[in-house]
């Protein structure tokens, strides 16, 4: 069955152009006008991913995405303009996982979009018979990539597929530091790049969520200038 995607722009001209490149891939579209419309459609049928622009009527990318976390953990790309990098450390700090600039490649979209969805697939461990070997336990930490599933403490924490591949990096070797090139590669692969607030922005995020269960939680620890790591 065809991955489907969710594509939200105001802007016509950008939802032909990259419905015909993505479906030329093999991918499922629906597109939308606006977050409301967008909204209405992804509560009714659900989608694998989706791409959102961030300025749109109605229903801004920023509310539309607050609005989708309250009930789904899909990867989630935001098509921002230049002059929005306040918009952008905003959406990554909401649980966005990726951002990507316009005017834009689509070449390099669709690779965005292939890497976040493969991650997917990795993290929830689909295609691979279940092993011992996909949960990783680290003291209270407890991460079930079979299930996509994150629990500290015995409380269950909902992470995104970029926040539940950093946290396995970083817990997987404790006590080593991962710098920001490094994470980079463990939750977007090694050809794809992003720049380093993206990083600082996902970290953030983590560290409210599992403060949210735990407010003297400390595990992920930042060396500046350096990068993190999970303490042991």
């Amino acid at each position: 069955m065809a991955q489907t995607i969710a594509l939200v722009d105001d802007d016509r001209n950008i939802l032909t152009s990259v419905s015909i490149a993505l479906e030329a891939e093999g991918y499922e579209v629906r597109t939308y006008g606006d977050g409301d419309e967008a909204l209405r459609g992804i509560s009714s049928r659900p989608v694998d991913m989706a791409v959102l622009d961030i300025k749109m009527p109605r229903m801004d990318g920023l509310e539309l995405l607050q609005r989708l976390r309250q009930t789904t953990q899909m990867p989630i790309i935001f098509l921002t303009s230049k002059d929005d990098e306040t918009d952008e450390l905003q959406g990554l700090r909401m649980g966005a996982d990726d951002y990507i600039t316009k005017p834009f490649s689509q070449r390099l979209l669709i690779e965005r979009i292939k890497t976040l969805l493969r991650r997917t697939e990795l993290a929830q461990g689909k295609g691979t018979a279940p092993d011992p070997g996909q949960t990783l336990v680290r003291g209270d930490l407890v991460l079930d990539g079979a299930r996509h599933l994150c629990t500290w403490r015995g409380k269950e924490i909902d992470l995104t597929v970029t926040e539940f591949l950093l946290v396995k990096a970083l817990a997987i070797r404790p006590g080593h530091v991962k710098n920001r090139d490094q994470l980079m590669d463990a939750a977007y692969g090694e050809h794809i790049y992003v720049d380093d607030r993206t990083i600082d922005s996902h970290i953030k995020r983590l560290r409210k969520k599992f403060k949210a269960v735990d407010e003297d939680f400390q595990q992920i620890e930042t060396l500046y200038g350096v990068g993190y790591k999970y303490r042991e």
